[in-house]
C-alpha cells in the first residue's frame, strides 16, 4: 500500500501467509493526517484486539503482537485491520495462518462395469491444515504413456474424481494424488491397479421375493444377474440382507454363491419382510483378484402366510 495514497500502510502487506502461531504487524500513518499512535488500535475479524498486545514504535507508528493463532477458519483469512481513534479503516491485511498440505493417503478406486474408474482418498492427518486445499488426481499406464489428469471431481465425496472413459484393460495403472495450497505441494504414494481387479457391478436386478407355498416361515428370492457383464467372463457371489418391516436391524445370508436364488428359512408367520441383493464379481478374464461389492438392490417387500 503506498503511503501517498493511503492513510496509513501496515506491514507485512496483503496477503500474509503463515506457517506459525504469532506475528507481529506494524502500522505507520502518514504525517499528512496528523494522527500519532496513541490514536491507533487493532482489530482481528472485527474484534478490538487487547492494548497490551501494541508497542509504539514512533510517533505515528503502532505495532501489535499476535501470539497463539489459531488456523484460519474462513477460507478468505483472518482480517487485521488498523483503525484510527474514530473507527475509521486506515490499512489492512489478509493472515492466512495454516500448514503446508500433508500427503494424501488411503487410494482407494473401483471400475464401475470395466467402463470407468473412480478413486478416493483421505486428505492427511490434520486435513486441509486449515488452508483451502486443492487435490490433483494423476494416472498413467505403468510402462509407458503420459500422465493424464482427472477432470471430475467431487463425484463420490469431497476426496474422489471419476474417469468416464478411455481406459485401457489388461495392463496395470499408477495412480497417484497431489495436494497443493499457498504453502506447497505434497505427493501420495503411488498405488498400482490393473482395473479387471477393481470391478463392481450394478445392483442385482429383478429382485423377486414370494412365498413358498403355504410355509409360514419361509419366503424364496429370486434376481437376474448385473445385465451390463452379461457378455463378460467372470463369475459371481451374491449375498442377500433381509429385516422385518418393524426393526432397522438387517440380517445377512453370506453363503448364496453364484446361484440367482435362495430360500429364507426360519422366518415368523404372518411378518412382512424387506429384502435386497447384492453382488462380488470375480475372475473376470482370470483376474486373481476378489471382486468389489455392488450397492444393495431397492428392497423389495413380501409377507409370510399366518399361521
Amino acid at each position: 500500500i503506498s503511503p501517498a495514497a493511503d492513510p496509513a500502510v501496515i506491514s507485512p502487506q496483503d496477503p500474509t501467509l503463515l506457517i506459525g502461531s504469532s506475528l507481529v504487524a506494524t502500522c505507520t500513518v502518514s504525517p499528512d493526517f496528523h494522527l500519532k499512535a496513541e490514536d491507533l488500535y487493532w482489530t482481528l475479524n472485527g474484534r478490538r484486539l487487547p492494548a497490551a498486545s501494541y508497542a509504539a514504535l514512533g510517533p505515528t507508528t503502532l505495532s501489535v503482537a499476535l501470539a497463539r493463532l489459531n488456523g484460519s477458519k474462513q477460507q478468505s483469512g483472518d482480517n487485521l485491520v488498523c483503525h484510527s481513534r474514530d473507527g475509521g479503516i486506515l490499512a489492512g491485511s489478509c493472515l492466512y495462518v495454516g500448514l503446508p498440505p500433508e500427503k494424501p493417503v488411503n487410494i482407494t478406486c473401483w471400475s464401475k462395469n470395466m467402463k470407468d474408474l473412480t478413486c478416493k482418498w483421505a486428505p492427511g492427518t490434520e486435513g486441509e491444515t486449515f488452508l483451502h486445499t486443492n487435490y490433483t488426481l494423476k494416472y498413467k499406464l505403468r510402462w509407458y504413456g503420459r500422465d493424464n489428469t482427472c477432470q471430475e471431481y467431487h463425484t463420490a465425496g469431497p476426496y474422489s474424481c471419476h474417469i468416464p472413459k478411455d481406459l485401457a484393460l489388461f495392463t496395470p495403472y499408477e495412480i497417484w494424488v497431489e495436494a497443493s495450497n499457498r504453502l506447497g505441494v505434497a505427493v501420495s504414494d503411488v498405488i498400482m491397479l490393473d482395473i479387471l481387479d477393481v470391478v463392481t457391478t450394478d445392483p442385482p436386478s429383478d429382485v423377486h421375493v414370494s412365498r413358498v407355498g403355504d410355509l409360514e416361515d419361509q419366503l424364496s428370492v429370486r434376481w437376474s444377474s448385473p445385465p451390463a457383464l452379461k457378455d463378460f467372463l467372470f463369475q459371481a457371489k451374491y449375498q442377500i440382507q433381509y429385516r422385518v418391516e418393524d426393526s432397522s436391524e438387517w440380517k445377512v445370508v453370506d453363503d448364496v454363491g453364484n446361484q440367482t436364488s435362495c430360500r429364507l428359512a426360519g422366518l415368523r408367520p404372518g411378518t412382512v419382510y424387506f429384502v435386497q441383493v447384492r453382488c462380488n464379481p470375480f475372475g473376470i478374464y482370470g483376474s486373481k483378484k476378489a471382486g468389489i461389492w455392488s450397492d444393495w438392490s431397492n428392497p423389495t417387500a413380501a409377507s409370510t402366510p399366518r399361521s
